[in-house]
C-alpha cells in the first residue's frame, strides 16, 4: 500500500503516507466549488511532474558527484473544459550556479523530460520545461 486518502467533507481529503505517516491534505480549487485552502488533486499531479524530475537528477548527478542542490521549480498547471482535465503543465527549473558542462545540462534535460511521472501522464498533457542556468561567473 502507497496511502489511505479520507474524505473529511466539505471537498476536502487527508492522504497519509503509508511508509511515513506524513500527511498532506487537498481542497477543491475555488474555480471547482472549493475554497482552495490546500494543494488540488491536479495541483498535486503538477507538481509532482517537477518533484519527479528533481528527484531523479539529483539521483543520476549524485553518481556522478555533482550537487544540485538549491535547484527549485516553478509550475504553473493550465486546465481545460468538457471534460475538465489537465491540458498543460509549465515548468520552469532554475539550477543553481555550478559550472555544468554541456554534457551535464543535456543529462539534466534529457531526464526532465525521461522521468517517471512524465512517462507516465497521458500524452495529451502537453509538458513544457524550461531550464533556466545560473552561470557560476554570473553576479
Amino acid at each position: 500500500m502507497t496511502a489511505t486518502i479520507e474524505y473529511t467533507g466539505r471537498l476536502r481529503c487527508v492522504l497519509t503516507h503509508a511508509l511515513s505517516g506524513v500527511q498532506i491534505l487537498t481542497d477543491a480549487p475555488p474555480d471547482n466549488h472549493g475554497k482552495g485552502e490546500a494543494f488540488s488533486p491536479t495541483d498535486l499531479c503538477a507538481a509532482s511532474l517537477a518533484a519527479c524530475m528533481l528527484t531523479v537528477m539529483g539521483i543520476r548527478v549524485r553518481e556522478r558527484g555533482i550537487s544540485i542542490d538549491g535547484a527549485r521549480a516553478e509550475v504553473t498547471k493550465v486546465m481545460a473544459a468538457d471534460p475538465r482535465r489537465i491540458a498543460r503543465v509549465e515548468i520552469r527549473i532554475f539550477m543553481p550556479s555550478h559550472p555544468y558542462s554541456a554534457a551535464d545540462k543535456a543529462l539534466f534535460e534529457h531526464i526532465a523530460h525521461t522521468c517517471p511521472v512524465a512517462l507516465s501522464l497521458h500524452p495529451d498533457i502537453e509538458q513544457s520545461v524550461v531550464f533556466v542556468w545560473q552561470d557560476s561567473d554570473d553576479t
